[in-house]
């Protein structure tokens, strides 16, 4: 074994150390440590819009956090790519009909000849794999990536007419029998999804058994929406699924869409200029060098005058004068341009904060607070969400940054790696008792790290908390006397090192009032 084998297992073996060293102490409650749960399921389905490719992106380098079921190729109203044999498609009130249009019945729209956006980014991460398997295990291979790459019903916008190998595989993992939740984003149209439901449907709504499968089905599935870019939803999966639960989720001040320059805290602009997305991104090999910017020169279809993101230094008058379509201001060369779709995973990934677990938990997406306005898919009340913390974008952005980091790194030691957390999940307590809390935090790269407990309102006892010792990882609470029996109280410990960039790990704690 030579001396960067041996360093690799060490590293690895104090993960595996520290994760099993737990300590917790507690007066006369009760407490649960649970094994970790499983990685969620998810299928991916995207259309070719360049913050899908973004959001696929880091979605890939986050693929440690789940198991991935599909990633699959998907139209939506603003792509698709027609059947090759001169049909042409029109629905009324799409954008080729908006801006002073009049485009007319196409045989396609805003799709490149043989698309293949969803095997570039595979094959860019198959690039830097084996240096990404250096800093987590986790990592899929290549391989197992490309198995699940489909084509789903990107012929034309809403057409939920045919089969397609997209709609195939996702009809097989609807109805295996693999225990657990199945997420499905759409992050363009959901005709794809809508396919391999309405043949489920067709197939077995006249059996006896139907009532029974459509309820485990409407169980297991969880959609994750960006938006309802086709209309599929709105027209088949609402009314004949509706118990088939859509996650929710705000943003909670992860700002990564189109123009978030313009709403982002000034404390935070730094994290979409130029010198951080250069340092960060586009200089961190084959990965960074895919992720579209403001002025890179780049289009994802030649010639599409709604994407004139590769262009920089126009001023929107001289944009326009130029025959495009300019729906959102430009910025300088190089600058964040946007990952519209990342919000559909965040909460799925495994930083500690376990929002994939309960919709009402929260994470760096928000969490569910009540049913979405009206024709909106996925997001629920608007406004500011006093229970999220308002400092999740450095965290998540210095994440993404670290793993890009990782991609061009062969050795452990010359990148950054997150502290690691082992604490109780939950504990039980009378009104009135005090409960002791004892976690151990190490990190792998035995870098300083500071510590902070705080409360996290999004329980049923909504109540103030006072919680001693916030910044050591023994800490301590009283449970409040007014607290009722069967309310539940979250509490956060908070951990981010001092390396570059600084990562920050969180577990959450339950305690349930009894």
């Amino acid at each position: 074994m030579n001396i960067e084998m041996k360093r690799n297992l060490i590293g690895k073996l104090s993960l595996m150390i520290a994760g099993l060293a737990m300590v917790f102490s507690f007066t006369s409650c009760s407490q649960e440590t649970a094994p970790k749960p499983e990685k969620p399921r998810i299928i991916i389905t995207c259309d070719p819009e360049l913050d899908d490719l973004n959001s696929l992106i880091r979605f890939l380098l986050h693929a440690t956090d789940f198991r991935i079921e599909g990633l699959i190729y998907a139209s939506s109203q603003y792509h698709w790519s027609g059947d090759g044999k001169g049909t042409k498609w029109f629905v009324d009130g799409r954008e080729y009909t908006r801006h002073g249009l009049n485009m007319g019945p196409m045989e396609s729209y805003r799709w490149a000849k043989d698309e293949r956006f969803i095997h570039e980014a595979v094959e860019a991460y198959e690039q830097v794999y084996p240096n990404l398997k250096v800093h987590h295990p986790d990592y899929p291979t290549p391989e197992y990536l490309k198995s699940k790459i489909r084509y789903g019903n990107v012929e034309f916008d809403g057409d939920i007419s045919k089969d397609t190998p997209g709609s195939e595989l996702i009809k097989s993992v609807i109805l295996d029998d693999v225990p657990g939740p199945l997420f499905i984003t759409a992050w363009g149209g959901g005709s794809t999804i809508a396919r391999a439901l309405k043949v489920i449907q067709d197939n077995n709504e006249n059996t006896p058994g139907w009532p029974a499968l459509k309820k485990k089905i409407s169980d297991k599935v969880i959609l994750s929406l960006s938006g309802d870019q086709d209309d599929t939803y709105a027209n088949y999966m609402k009314p004949n699924w509706p118990d088939i639960a859509v996650l929710q989720s705000g943003g909670a001040g992860v700002g990564l869409a189109y123009n978030v320059q313009a709403s982002v805290k000034p404390e935070y602009a730094y994290y979409y200029e130029p010198e951080w997305v250069e340092e960060n991104i586009l200089s961190k090999g084959p990965m960074g060098a895919m992720f579209r910017v403001w002025g890179d020169g780049k289009q994802m279809v030649e010639g599409d005058i709604f994407d004139y993101f590769h262009l920089s230094g126009y001023t929107v008058d001289e944009l326009k004068a130029m025959g495009y379509i300019v729906w959102t201001p430009p910025h300088k060369k190089n600058s964040w341009l946007a990952e519209g779709d990342t919000h559909t995973f965040l909460n799925l990934l495994d930083n500690g904060l376990r929002a994939h677990e309960d919709q009402n938990y929260g994470g760096w997406s928000g969490r569910k607070r009540g049913a979405p306005p009206a024709g909106e898919f996925g997001f629920g009340r608007r406004g500011r969400d006093e229970a999220m913390p308002d400092n999740f974008l450095p965290a998540a952005q210095n994440e993404l940054a670290a793993r890009f980091r990782w991609s061009v790194t062969p050795n452990y030691e010359g990148a950054n790696h997150h502290p690691v957390i082992t604490a109780p999940l939950s504990l039980s307590a009378k009104p009135g008792e005090k409960v002791n809390i004892k976690a151990t935090v190490t990190d792998p790269d035995k870098d300083t790290v500071a510590i902070k407990w705080w409360p996290f309102k999004v329980g049923t006892y909504d109540g103030d908390i006072q919680i001693e010792n916030t910044s050591s990882a023994s800490t301590s609470l009283v449970v409040p006397n007014e607290a009722k029996s069967g309310e539940t109280i979250h509490l956060i410990l908070e951990a981010q090192d001092n390396g570059s960039p600084a990562l920050t790990r969180y577990h959450r704690v339950i305690i349930t009032v009894v």
